[in-house]
């Protein structure tokens, strides 16, 4: 007999699986996408969409649907950098980087955020309203150092003017 989800991985409570409704959405997305070509990376994509984030128990899960190792589930969503593991904040700022950009600035950018936000990079805000990331180059070098804050790039970004990015962010919270 082959062990349930529930067997295999002890589900936390704040576990998407653990909650009736998205759940629910889970199901659907995987009972929509299982039969496709490149089944795998379609619904990784539209759960990440839908739910935000894809736990390891959410991996496992995948795995069981779809019959696959979860070692291969793990092995995409590791390696493609816009799926995460964790739930991310309201808002996300990604610090640029790339070459110029961390010439440019921006580990100056990042000391401040972590100053002002009392959080790494790879952390959420304790009331989840901000995340901050890290990520390769996003092309817009001329405009060094640049953060994509949620999806808005802003170049030439000077700590100085960091609290002015992230007022808006706050207030929205």
């Amino acid at each position: 007999m082959n062990p349930t989800i529930a067997e295999k991985t002890k589900i936390p409570p704040t576990d998407p699986l653990a909650d009736p409704e998205k759940k629910r959405i889970i199901d659907e997305i995987l009972e929509k996408n299982k039969d496709l070509p490149g089944a795998l990376m379609v619904i990784l994509n539209e759960l990440q969409s839908r739910i935000g984030f894809i736990s390891n128990p959410m991996q496992q899960y995948v795995a069981d649907v779809l019959h696959i190792p979860v070692s291969k589930v793990h092995g995409v969503v590791t390696f493609y950098s816009f799926f995460t593991t964790t739930p991310r904040g309201r808002h996300t700022i990604k610090f640029c980087m790339g070459t110029a950009c961390y010439v440019g600035g921006t580990p100056q950018l990042i000391e401040k955020a972590k100053s002002l936000l009392g959080i790494e990079p790879g952390q959420t805000t304790p009331d989840g309203n901000i995340t901050l990331e890290l990520c390769r180059c996003v092309g817009a070098c001329s405009q060094a150092p640049v953060l994509v804050v949620d999806d808005q790039i802003v170049g030439r970004v000077r700590p100085n003017k960091f609290p002015q990015i992230l007022r808006p962010l706050q207030s929205q919270s």
